[in-house]
C-alpha cells in the first residue's frame, strides 16, 4: 500500500504579528496503509502543521498536495469524502444526540436535500460499533463525558468512510481502556483497511508502539523523522522536551522514561 495521500514540501507559515515562524521548512508524506505520528512539546507547531496539510491554512512558502492535487484546489465537501478529521477541541453548535452527531459524517456523501439511505445507516452503525459508542446513540451530547464525546467524534470521522484520518490529540480525556482501544483501532485501520492515519499526539510511548513512522517537531522544524527506533533517541527527546530521560525497549519499541532532575547524574 504505497499510494501517496498527502505530500508537503518546504512548508513555512507564520501567524500575523508573530515574531517567528510556527512551521518552517517542513517536508511530510502520508501514504495509504501507514500510521504516522507527529510528536513534540506544546507550541512546537503540530496543530499548525495539521491545518496546513488539510488546506485550512495557506503556507507562506512551500506546497501541499492531496492525492496529486494542490490542497487549495479541493472543495471542503470533496475533501471530507477523502479525509476524516478529529480536531483537538470542539463544542456542538446546537443540541444533538450522539447518534445524530455520528450521522453528520455521512453528509459529504449526500446530495442536497437527500435523506440518508441504507448504505448511510450501515456506515453509521459500523462507525458506532468500532468506536464503542453504540450504547450512547440516544444520549444528548451535552450529557456525555469528555472521553465519550471524543469517541463519538472519532465515530463521526469513521462514518465518512474516508481513505485517511487526521486526528489531533484523539485520545485526550480517554481512560486507559479506550485510549488503548483507539490506538488499536487506528493500527487496524491501516493494516487491514489500508487507511492512511496522521496522528498528532503527546503520547510518545504509545506512538512508538503503534506508529509506522514518527515525525518529531521542535519550534516548527522537523528535528527527527523515521521509524520509531530511528526517530526516538535519548538525545532527541532530551533536546526537544528539555528534560532528562532514559530510553528503554518494550516489545521492540523504544520507550521514554522521564527522570527526576536529581537522577541526571545517576544514569
Amino acid at each position: 500500500m504505497d499510494s501517496l495521500i498527502l505530500a508537503a514540501r518546504g512548508l513555512t507559515f507564520r501567524y500575523p504579528g508573530a515574531a517567528t515562524n510556527a512551521v518552517e521548512g517542513v517536508d511530510f508524506d502520508l501514504k495509504a496503509g501507514e500510521l504516522v505520528a507527529v510528536l513534540g512539546p506544546n507550541g512546537s507547531g503540530k496543530t499548525t502543521l495539521l491545518r496546513l496539510l488539510l488546506g485550512v491554512l495557506t503556507p507562506d512558502r512551500g506546497t501541499v498536495t492531496i492525492q496529486d492535487r494542490e490542497a487549495s484546489q479541493w472543495d471542503r465537501r470533496s475533501l471530507a469524502r477523502l479525509v476524516g478529521v478529529v480536531v483537538q477541541r470542539e463544542e456542538p453548535a446546537f443540541p444533538l444526540r450522539a447518534g445524530q452527531a455520528v450521522a453528520l459524517g455521512r453528509y459529504p456523501h449526500l446530495s442536497p436535500f437527500a435523506s440518508p439511505g441504507p448504505a448511510d445507516r450501515r456506515a453509521v452503525d459500523s462507525a458506532l460499533a468500532r468506536a464503542d459508542v453504540a450504547g450512547l446513540v440516544d444520549r444528548w451530547v451535552a450529557t456525555l463525558s469528555g472521553g465519550e464525546w471524543q469517541r463519538v467524534r472519532i465515530a463521526r470521522a469513521l462514518a465518512q468512510e474516508p481513505r485517511a484520518l487526521a486526528l489531533d490529540e484523539a485520545t485526550a480525556n480517554l481512560d486507559l481502556r479506550h485510549e488503548m482501544e483507539t490506538f488499536e483501532l487506528l493500527a487496524e485501520l491501516t493494516t487491514r483497511e489500508g487507511l492512511g492515519v496522521l496522528l498528532v499526539t503527546h503520547h510518545v510511548n504509545l506512538a512508538a508502539r503503534y506508529a509506522d513512522r514518527i515525525v518529531v517537531l521542535d519550534r516548527g522544524r522537523v528535528v527527527s523523522s523515521g521509524r520509531p527506533s530511528e526517530a526516538l533517541t535519548q538525545q532527541v527527546m532530551e533536546r526537544v522536551f528539555q528534560w532528562p530521560v532514559t530510553m528503554t525497549q518494550w516489545a521492540g519499541a523504544p520507550q521514554m522514561v522521564p527522570l527526576k532532575n536529581v537522577e541526571r547524574g545517576n544514569r
